[in-house]
């Protein structure tokens, strides 16, 4: 398929000073001043994210592993795929795979890192990297301190109603729903295999570990 033509004006701008103003455990908040294309300049103020991975977990019989867990800033429980914070340093394969195990419990032994999107372009350089996660084994969920949720299965049928209900609202999850359902119709290709990786063959996080 033939892309469309695009505009390639550049309009970029240019990072004259950087300052943190606050600088927590997940986030770093940022001001910078730039010079604008036309010369002017200008103040920015964004947020530094580590990034993260969205896990889409397909059961043998189509199935779906959904999360269930309570957000404090919305002051709401949410519907969601599992996710995670991808570490310093770490790769956001490996994250995608510590954080399916730790929350849900399951390991897979197919891996798809299948498109990136990046959720707040106007104040954040976060970026979610959605991974196809298939031939799924159930161990037992490893939750670090602090997390509560609940795990089920949902057929993809079930979790587009939700949405349509506005009973999932979680962009992270609208956005690979929306994309399995164009994958399962043949309408877009996953990415390259990625679950021929090295993993640490002992190590819990790959399914022919010991477990």
């Amino acid at each position: 398929m033939m892309k469309p033509a695009i505009p390639q004006t550049d309009f970029s701008e240019t990072t004259l000073s950087s300052k943190p103003v606050y600088e927590g455990r997940l986030l770093t908040v940022r001001e910078d001043e730039v010079r604008l294309p036309d010369g002017k300049q200008a103040r920015r103020e964004y947020i530094e994210h580590p990034g993260a991975v969205i896990i889409i977990a397909e059961l043998d019989d189509g199935q779906l592993v959904i999360e269930r867990q309570y957000r404090y800033a919305l002051r709401r429980h949410l519907i969601e795929l599992p996710a995670g914070k991808i570490e310093p340093g770490e790769d956001p394969l490996l994250t995608a795979q510590r954080e399916m195990l730790e929350e849900t419990g399951y390991v897979a032994r197919e891996w798809r890192h299948v498109f990136t999107a990046y959720p707040c372009i106007g104040y954040s350089d976060e970026r979610m990297l959605f991974y196809l996660a298939k031939e799924l084994t159930l161990r037992k969920p490893q939750l670090d301190d602090g997390e509560f949720l609940d795990v089920f299965t949902l057929t993809l049928a079930d979790a587009l109603a939700l949405v349509d209900a506005g009973d999932i609202t979680d962009i992270k999850t609208i956005t690979g729903l929306f994309w399995l359902e164009r994958f399962r119709r043949g309408q877009v290709l996953a990415r390259q295999d990625v679950s021929s990786l090295p993993l640490n063959r002992d190590s819990p996080l790959s399914p022919c570990g010991r477990g």
